[in-house]
């Protein structure tokens, strides 16, 4: 039972490890994602060309 319970605790440390190392090497690609997307509709915020044909509104 003890040897249970102590292989239980390892994969789960083992796991957090791997989540806490994908999730930092993720983080950066994400932040210069969004900081990419948000500059692209500001541009396209403020470029005014109102490209609507073809376009239906409801």
């Amino acid at each position: 039972m003890f040897w249970k319970i102590v292989g239980i605790v390892a994969l789960v440390w083992i796991a957090f490890a791997l989540i806490g190392a994908v999730v930092k090497g993720l983080f950066w690609i994400l932040a210069v994602s969004a900081i990419v997307f948000g500059l692209y509709m500001l541009f396209k915020a403020m470029s005014g060309s109102s490209d609507t044909a073809g376009k239906t509104r409801l």
